[in-house]
């Protein structure tokens, strides 16, 4: 990696740190408690074209890397979105992977320009309420029908299937007990969001209320067989294309919400003055707060090195779980502080770090939770026999 400053990245970050000025903590907390969807600023970056910077160029969008959506994800973060902003967008920066790399001509000639323009939302429905993280096993079922498929199944916390048009879905096409290799049998879709097949339920939640998440009931759905994601049965490899840019991404944005909530707590500290001192000159108050600022760091370091890994082509399982971990509680860490720094006024909404608070904590359970990432490294990296 070459640590040496990037023109290109820094007037990335600085274009979007300056287009979206205007949504403040006030507007973010506005649409967390009216539980709105971010519109206005949904269409600011698509306007900007931002939603396409990982999009090939063919199709109207930017053609960078991970990378540079990761700095985007990651400034939009830390300017006090957090993952209300973030969970806006990000679906449409690493959901379109598997298109993009698996899916028929025709369909991507269909459907990501539409993307890049901001007039399409699609949703990731992968997770099912009895499977959890083991994708495996899935029980939500594409059967052959003529020349496309009916589908029947339920899927649960579907990020913005209130919005979505299209709905990337993971399937079994063969049983479990059918099948060689457990993730074997699995195909996946870019299916349309039929309203008349499909039962949309939201879920009420503890944060990240400006952006819905669902439960959805799935009777009789007819996917045509164009909408098919490369060869029946090859869909968990697919997925993959999607899974490791996910937690690079979450990583950034989990370091971008620990900086916002580190920043505003060295303010309050700077400001609040209690025993004729700032609370800031205390090291009770001091010390957190640069150990926050440490954790940050490292675990922008792996993340950025996931990020670059996956760019080149290069094995970034091991990084891409490592950054997501660390992040992930790097963030949580620096929110908590950033609570604990403004005493009582800490848990007032006027004051934004509570709902810091909040989503930082959903970064420890989803989209993977770290009890799975220490799984993976335990396997995977250190060769211990499988514990589940």
């Amino acid at each position: 990696m070459d640590f040496e400053q990037d023109e290109d990245h820094d007037a990335l970050r600085k274009g979007v740190r300056e287009l979206i000025a205007r949504y403040d903590d006030a507007y973010w907390s506005a649409c967390d408690a009216e539980h709105r969807f971010p519109t206005e600023f949904y269409q600011t970056l698509a306007d900007g074209g931002w939603l396409g910077v990982a999009i090939p160029e063919e199709y109207g969008g930017a053609g960078l890397g991970i990378t540079e959506a990761a700095l985007l994800l990651q400034e939009v973060a830390s300017s006090g979105a957090a993952m209300n902003g973030c969970s806006a967008i990000h679906l449409t920066l690493f959901g379109m992977n598997p298109l993009v790399k698996h899916g028929s001509l025709e369909l991507r000639q269909e459907l990501l320009p539409r993307v890049v323009s901001g007039d399409l939302h699609v949703s990731f429905a992968v997770t099912e309420p009895d499977a959890g993280t083991d994708t495996s096993r899935i029980t939500t079922r594409a059967r052959r029908d003529g020349d496309g498929y009916v589908v029947d199944g339920r899927k649960v916390w579907i990020t913005k299937a209130q919005q979505a048009e299209y709905l990337l879905l993971l399937t079994r096409t063969t049983p479990l007990e059918d099948c060689a290799k457990r993730t074997d049998g699995m195909t996946l879709f870019m299916a349309p969001m039929d309203r008349s097949a499909i039962d949309v339920r939201e879920i009420p939640k503890m944060g990240r209320n400006a952006v819905n998440s669902n439960e959805l009931f799935i009777d009789g759905l007819r996917v045509p067989e164009a909408c098919r994601i490369g060869e029946e049965g090859q869909g968990f490899r697919y997925l993959l294309d999607g899974l490791n840019p996910e937690r690079i991404l979450l990583a950034h944005e989990s370091v971008g919400i620990g900086r916002c909530a580190v920043d505003r707590a060295v303010t309050y500290a700077k400001q609040r003055v209690v025993f004729d001192r700032p609370i800031g000159q205390n090291q009770g108050i001091a010390f957190p707060l640069a150990e926050a600022t440490m954790r940050l760091d490292a675990a922008e370091l792996v993340a950025r090195k996931a990020a670059w890994l996956y760019d080149r082509g290069r094995p970034c399982a091991r990084e891409a779980n490592s950054a997501k971990y660390l992040a992930a509680d790097a963030a949580f860490f620096a929110a908590d502080r950033a609570v604990q720094t403004h005493g009582g006024f800490g848990y007032a909404v006027e004051y934004h770090v509570e709902r810091y608070f909040r989503e930082a904590r959903l970064m420890r359970i989803a989209p993977i939770s770290q009890e799975m990432v220490l799984n993976y490294v335990s396997e995977h990296v250190l060769g211990l026999p499988r514990s589940y």
